[in-house]
């Protein structure tokens, strides 16, 4: 039950970690710099804590941009968007999960997969139909955002999973490095992300009990991934939907319409479905070939 936990643990934290970033950019700290600084700040602490071995490799490389940018485009989206509509399109996960996992890890894909598949993209088409707009696609930067994410959050699960000879606090650094990095891009690319005021004593101990938590998590996320098959962690994850959907309730009056709840029913019974779909691998996966 300890790998469950872990991943539980960091599916309520990730559920919850959009209304400091908002009280953050309402202090001053926009999303970018907030996540730079809260990045910035897990991997100096990772690297002072964790003392992991350094070394380069190309699956390194890999899990730190596809982790930073669902770190980073998570966080972006949760801040600018509609937080439920936000991740449930985050949480058409287990839909790459089931293809890369299949590719990745040689974790079989059924027919029925595939129409599981479809179902989740239909939830999502049903949830993003509006007649005035034409195709159901996500309409705003936060929702693109926010696909995107998930699709990343799919990726890196498989190639955590498939790393099991890499130290987890090898894998740790590297995820808060190229958070670091992305989020440090962002800031570049736009440059009115940069022009944050000197933030507030009560903001500058937010980040860091931010950046604490953040390293803390990440570790007990990544323990537990090396525990669990993608498939049947992309579903221990889909607890953080429960948490959000409270969580934006209580905190920010957020209320999903009828079809709004449509379309998330059958994402999230897509994501809990898929779970039985993952069979073992053919070959194991740290012997698997990319």
């Amino acid at each position: 039950m300890i790998p469950v936990l872990a991943l539980l643990t960091g599916a309520t934290v990730w559920g919850l970690i959009w209304y400091p970033y908002r009280a953050l950019e309402q202090a001053g700290v926009s999303g970018a710099v907030a996540a730079t600084l809260t990045y910035a700040g897990a991997f100096v602490l990772g690297v002072i804590i964790l003392r992991p071995r350094f070394y380069l490799s190309w699956m390194l490389a890999a899990i730190a941009l596809s982790a930073g940018w669902v770190n980073v485009g998570f966080t972006l989206a949760v801040i600018y968007g509609d937080v439920m509509r936000v991740v449930l399109l985050f949480y058409l996960s287990p839909v790459w999960t089931v293809l890369l996992a299949r590719w990745l890890l040689g974790e079989r894909l059924s027919a029925a997969g595939c129409g599981l598949m479809l179902f989740a993209l239909a939830g999502a088409a049903i949830m993003l139909w509006q007649p005035q707009r034409g195709w159901p696609v996500p309409g705003t930067a936060a929702e693109w955002l926010a696909l995107s994410a998930g699709a990343m959050f799919a990726l890196s699960n498989v190639l955590i999973r498939k790393s099991l000879k890499l130290a987890i606090e090898l894998k740790v650094i590297a995820v808060f490095f190229g958070s670091f990095a992305i989020s440090a891009i962002c800031i570049l690319a736009i440059p009115s992300a940069a022009q944050t005021v000197m933030p507030p004593r009560d903001a500058a101990i937010l980040l860091m009990l931010l950046t604490i938590v953040i390293l803390a998590v990440n570790v007990a996320v990544q323990f537990g991934l090396t525990q669990i098959s993608a498939n049947r962690a992309i579903v221990i994850y889909l607890f953080e939907l429960v948490v959000t959907a409270i969580s934006a309730w209580l905190l920010a009056g957020e209320v999903l319409e009828l079809q709004e709840w449509c379309g998330g029913i059958m994402i999230v019974a897509a994501g809990l479905l898929s779970g039985r779909l993952g069979q073992a691998p053919a070959v194991d996966a740290g012997e698997v070939r990319s």
